[in-house]
């Protein structure tokens, strides 16, 4: 899978840019503020319909303009044609010139794997951000996992409607909570199964990166400890209390444990960010390993943060990537980027939204 194509309009601060992507290794240089990183942004965002900064579509929108177009063809068993118009009052989605009528239908078409800055929240941030994590994973390999949640993610807020109201509708109430536990118990077993199956992949990672001595486990913690049902009847009260569902899979989470102990409060910030590389590292690989052939990986301005021995720990996964015709997306400046991956790959200087091929083969790839 690559991507052989992208257009852009009024998409940040590119006004307009047409570009061709070969596979293979894209080097993106220029100093900050250039449109580096917008442009992992556009190919992470045909992939997932969002945004890794955490932003919504209205800050993706160039100053002083109505809405965004970011369109791409796609080539993986065959070519794959996206359109995606985003305003305010408007949003278009089209696959091979045909409306995307459900998600189902189109994610899946690109796989991306980004490692960025803001992955650093994976290990310090809320419960939130290793479920997003999580979710994301499953919907990226498994077709019926996305329904389910979006299912689940409806019963919750409806009946969380219906605990805010005085007097609460009890029948309505079990209703919903019916719904809830059927789509919850699913998408428990679903995140009960993945863990087993990626934490060998992120404690190997990790030992790349971090060195034999230090040992990573990731331990699922599901709020739902036996049956869901039963739990739920025994909240009811404070429930109805704090006006909110207080159990289920919206308030698990994926502890992260480095040498036994809490990542999140005892790591260096050396070991979290070799962790959070270590789980995105995991992703690439169990993606590559479900659907044969490797996502695109992104990754925005890590490299020149890592000492040498973190790269190296990294550079097996790209060469993996090269090897399987891969494509691979790689911020830097001109100071920062890692000499150690050698003449495989195509420069490119990003100027104020525009982007310039550079010569093959430079001199400093030595």
């Amino acid at each position: 899978m690559h991507l052989a194509h992208l257009r852009l309009r009024n998409f940040r601060n590119y006004t307009r840019l047409d570009v061709d992507f070969a596979p293979g290794f894209h080097l993106l240089l220029g100093n900050n503020a250039q449109g580096k990183t917008n442009i992992l942004e556009a190919i992470y965002l045909l992939a997932t319909l969002r945004s890794f900064r955490g932003v919504g579509g209205a800050q993706m929108i160039e100053h002083g303009q109505k809405g965004y177009f970011v369109g791409a063809e796609v080539v993986a068993e065959a070519a794959q044609a996206i359109k995606l118009y985003w305003a305010p009052k408007e949003r278009r989605l089209a696959l091979n010139g045909q409306p995307v009528r459900r998600l189902t239908d189109y994610l899946g078409v690109l796989r991306v794997v980004v490692f960025c800055t803001e992955d650093l929240q994976l290990i310090k941030g809320a419960a939130g951000q290793r479920r997003r994590f999580l979710n994301l994973l499953l919907s990226q390999t498994h077709a019926s996992y996305l329904p389910m949640l979006q299912r689940y993610a409806r019963a919750v807020r409806s009946r969380n409607a219906l605990l805010k109201q005085r007097p609460v509708d009890l029948a309505a109430l079990d209703s919903f909570t019916r719904e809830v536990v059927s789509t919850g118990t699913e998408i428990t077993r679903w995140r009960h199964e993945l863990i087993p199956r990626i934490s060998p992949l992120a404690r190997l990672a990790y030992r790349r990166i971090a060195g034999e001595t230090e040992e990573l486990k990731l331990e699922y913690r599901p709020s739902i400890r036996e049956d869901f049902a039963a739990e739920l009847q025994r909240a009811r009260p404070r429930e109805l209390n704090y006006r909110t569902t207080l159990v289920g899979p919206h308030r698990d989470d994926l502890s992260l444990l480095v040498n036994g102990q809490s990542a999140a409060q005892f790591a260096s910030e050396g070991q979290k960010r070799s962790l959070a590389i270590a789980l995105k590292m995991a992703q690439a690989e169990y993606v590559t390993g479900l659907r044969g052939t490797p996502p695109i990986l992104l990754i925005d301005d890590v490299m020149g943060e890592l000492d040498a021995r973190r790269r190296a720990g990294l550079l097996p996964l790209l060469e993996r990537s090269h090897q399987a015709s891969g494509q691979v997306f790689m911020t830097c400046t001109e100071e920062n980027w890692p000499r150690e991956l050698g003449r495989r790959l195509q420069r490119w200087e990003v100027v104020a939204g525009r982007l310039n091929r550079q010569p093959d083969n430079p001199a400093t790839a030595a």
